[in-house]
């Protein structure tokens, strides 16, 4: 493959930074209306950003701009790193969260949309840093890569090898020929659904400055709330969960479907095996069995947040399954009620539910629902094969026969998954946490998912942590984010041999 256009990937770093250093200074007006110290940090960042991004894109000046494979996994992994420690000034430099590692933490959990959070008094935050703490979310949901592949024609850069490595899911569809206008296209849905979200919560009654923090963290499918209590505050606003409700669904929805509906052609969406199987199959299935486990619970069990809701009756306990469900299996992480105090049965099925995902082109994490259905077809047709070892018999997904070298692709993701999964909980338990909260807090991070069970349940905070767990949590969510593919293939001998 050659040697590596280290100068193309340093360019690229620049662009990354001064794009994150432009969104820090939408920040800061936030902290001059509430006349606040915190506004000097944030602008203080903004301007070191973009002096270090203008550094490394006029300092390096390529003699090719061909982005080949390697450089593109690079880019994108390198690319979330620069976003993590460039996002994480505004905490540092304000003084909000001084501490390097909870920072860095806090942060990477913002680009990554996983929504775990150290801070133990979100409403003690100063405005300015918890609308920067929402604006990570939004800028990593999409992926900063994507909006970045939109401008690159304008430097002379194609970006496919790009695409393919951010875009989530095992394959990128695309709404366009040209890939700089897929990810016009997708930006352009991406932003107007954030707006229209934002006004439709104003209207439910919340404060203008939650709506735009709640829509910002929904449509990246993040879950970073203004409340300590998270969207649980809101319980005594229904029409404002039930919008939240509806544009999590959205946003774990594969964009190109999204787009198909927007353009009319809803029968697309329903044809789509993997939303029938997302929305009916398992959101669907998982919210009514929540609502009978409610339901043959005490008649007076209450949630352990704040405004506790009795489940008395029949619209809340629709409610909160509904909403708790969507908010694990989107990989969003709003809570509006403590599922592990529900039973052990329901915990653990929002355990397993940890493990769907949304849908493949859609801003959720997780393994994605399109996997899932794959492995189940490839593991029926291996007992077809038992009684029939002579017939051919391929996977097939929307009604398409599916590549073999796909199904292998699919399979080895979700063994090193599993592996990685199981290995990590070791390792936190070896970090100090017990064995229950270890499992939550690594499924929870390799899943982007956010709130977990045990001590990291959905009422608490990652504050407890040791230093080495939240590094190693830090780790789990930048692989989880990129597809793991992305970022293991660096730590691969074969991938800097030359050739």
């Amino acid at each position: 493959m050659g040697t590596l256009n280290t100068k193309i990937i340093f360019r690229f770093l620049g662009i990354t930074a001064i794009l994150n250093g432009l969104f820090m200074f939408i920040a800061y007006p936030f902290s001059v209306y509430n006349d606040e110290n915190a506004k000097w940090g944030i602008l203080g960042s903004g301007i070191v950003t973009i002096i270090v991004g203008l550094l490394l894109y006029f300092l390096n000046k390529p003699k090719s701009t061909n982005i080949q494979k390697k450089e593109g996994y690079l880019i994108v992994t390198l690319g979330w790193l620069t976003l993590s420690i460039t996002g994480m000034l505004p905490y540092l430099l304000s003084g909000a969260i001084p501490d390097i590692s909870n920072a860095f933490f806090e942060t990477i959990s913002g680009y990554s949309t996983t929504g775990s959070s150290i801070l133990t008094d979100i409403e003690s935050m100063p405005k300015g840093i918890l609308f920067w703490r929402s604006a990570t979310h939004w800028i990593g949901g999409m992926g900063i890569i994507v909006l970045t592949i939109a401008i690159l024609p304008l430097l002379g850069i194609g970006g496919m090898q790009l695409f393919m490595a951010e875009a989530p899911g095992p394959s990128a569809d695309k709404l366009h020929p040209r890939i700089t206008d897929t990810a016009k296209r997708l930006y352009l849905i991406y932003v107007s659904l954030t707006l229209i979200q934002f006004l439709l919560l104003k209207v439910a009654g919340m404060t203008w400055f939650d709506a735009i923090n709640h829509a910002m963290a929904t449509m990246s499918t993040g879950g970073f709330s203004t409340k300590n209590s998270s969207v649980a505050f809101y319980n005594n606003l229904p029409f404002a969960q039930y919008i939240i409700i509806l544009f999590m669904l959205i946003a774990g929805t594969n964009f190109v479907l999204t787009y198909f509906a927007l353009k009319g052609k809803i029968q697309r969406v329903f044809q789509s095996e993997e939303f029938k199987y997302y929305f009916f199959g398992i959101i669907g299935v998982a919210s009514i069995v929540s609502v009978i486990i409610i339901f043959f619970q005490d008649p007076n069990l209450q949630t352990t947040i704040e405004h506790p809701m009795v489940y008395g009756k029949v619209e809340s306990a629709i409610r909160h399954s509904l909403f708790m469900v969507t908010s694990v299996v989107t990989t969003t992480g709003f809570v509006t009620a403590d599922f592990t105090m529900w039973s052990f049965f329901a915990t653990g099925i929002f355990f397993a539910l940890f493990f769907t995902g949304g849908s493949a082109g859609s801003t959720s994490g997780g393994v994605k629902v399109v996997r899932h259905i794959v492995m189940l077809k490839n593991s029926f047709l291996e007992f077809k094969k038992a009684l029939h070892p002579n017939a051919i018999l391929p996977v097939r997904y929307d009604g398409k026969s599916v590549n073999k070298s796909i199904v292998f692709n699919i399979l080895s993701f979700f063994i090193i998954y599993m592996l990685i999964f199981i290995m990590s909980s070791v390792v936190l338990t070896f970090f100090g946490l017990d064995f229950i909260s270890a499992l939550g807090a690594a499924a929870s991070s390799l899943g982007n998912i956010g709130p977990a069970i045990g001590s990291v349940s959905p009422v608490d905070s990652y504050a407890h942590l040791s230093v080495a767990a939240k590094w190693f949590c830090s780790f789990l969510m930048l692989i989880g984010r990129l597809e793991l593919f992305t970022v293991l293939i660096l730590f691969t001998p074969f991938f800097w041999r030359k050739n």
